[in-house]
């Protein structure tokens, strides 16, 4: 992979929290269509692109383009704008942020409001911030000049928070989870795409999976592509920080290259086959233990008309759902050199049910 990573800048810093991801989907769409002619998106948001559509067998593979993010629930008389999640968040990191809400006339900047320490009893300086006891100041002085900005009752907002680059490969972002799976899906692909192999592949960057209780994006289009073969990509926790328990969640390291998940969703014989080929290519990966759900895309798609041979390979996070999580590119290259080296090993008698 030898072009720069100004692409998955765009696409980190694109806003698009989960059931409003129009924007990261289209800067996705733009750059699929350099590498291949065969790119749309449906009804639910997800985005498409599919090399060699004759091949076989036909894989997807699947990365949510989504971030979690706000949304405002209500608009008081002094302008102020009360909000609930979109997604997970841990309300201590949302205290003092500045936001960019999504307004119908154009981005509109606030800031995320809360009681002064000074005016707080002692007491209630020792209790953790609720988002409901949360409000963002736009500078508006009443409902009215509010509205007349362009907002109203249900407008997304995301932290303003670019991406940045820090020391060695590493990057960070309000948005690695799990934009990096789209970028990383459709990176395979372009390695795929000078010399398609016998498989049609499919990458999707799939709409909602951070509130797709139920499924999200992936299960409709799992539903639509019919693969005989997904490949997921998310993240997972690095646990390379300060205390927490590798006994629950494994050893995985930033720059430790792409965990691959056994059990639940994922399908032995595809993993199995997988880590032959990271082996054979000399791949630094880790594995990681999901006896009961995966929490990702995986969880649907495995699922979908008869069942899916599905993988999840994911990509080490530290500060998961923080405005600053932060990857290794070269994990993000590693996990995309995998899955297309062992897309390379599929034909059309691939068989991975189970004996």
């Amino acid at each position: 992979m030898t072009h720069d990573i100004a692409f998955l800048e765009r696409l980190l810093d694109a806003a698009g929290p989960s059931g409003f991801e129009v924007r990261p989907a289209r800067v996705w769409r733009e750059e699929a269509n350099t590498l291949t002619a065969d790119v749309h998106v449906d009804v639910s948001g997800n985005s498409h692109a599919t090399l060699n559509k004759g091949g076989s067998p036909r894989v997807m593979l699947a990365g949510h383009i989504d971030e979690i993010g706000l949304q405002v629930t209500y608009i008081d008389e002094n302008g102020f704008l009360y909000i609930d999640e979109i997604g997970g968040w841990d309300p201590q990191v949302l205290v003092g942020q500045r936001v960019t809400v999504m307004g119908r006339e154009g981005d509109v900047p606030g800031v995320i409001g809360k009681k002064a320490i000074h005016l707080m009893s002692p007491e209630d300086r020792t209790k953790a911030s609720k988002t409901k006891d949360l409000w963002v100041d736009v500078g508006a002085s009443s409902e009215k000049e509010a509205v007349e900005l362009g907002l109203r009752v249900g407008d997304p907002m995301v932290v303003a928070h670019g991406m940045v680059r820090l020391a060695g490969d590493r990057i960070v972002s309000r948005a690695i989870d799990n934009r990096i799976g789209a970028y990383v899906v459709l990176e395979a692909l372009r390695l795929l795409a000078d010399d398609p192999p016998a498989a049609a592949v499919t990458a999707v960057a799939t709409a909602q999976e951070e509130i797709g209780y139920h499924g999200g994006g992936a299960r409709t289009s799992a539903y639509s592509l019919e693969p005989d073969l997904a490949i997921v990509v998310d993240v997972t926790f690095s646990t390379d920080v300060p205390d927490v328990e590798k006994k629950e969640l494994g050893d995985h390291k930033i720059g430790g290259g792409p965990v691959l998940s056994r059990g639940s969703a994922s399908h032995n014989t595809v993993v199995e086959a997988m880590l032959a080929v990271a082996e054979k290519e000399g791949i630094p990966h880790t594995l990681q233990a999901s006896p009961r759900s995966t929490r990702t895309d995986a969880d649907a798609i495995h699922l979908s008309r008869g069942g899916v041979p599905t993988a999840l390979v994911s990509v080490p996070n530290r500060y998961m759902h923080s405005p600053n999580e932060l990857v290794s590119v070269e994990d993000l290259r590693n996990t995309a050199r995998l899955i297309a080296a062992f897309i390379r090993t599929l034909g059309p008698d691939t068989d991975f049910t189970p004996r």
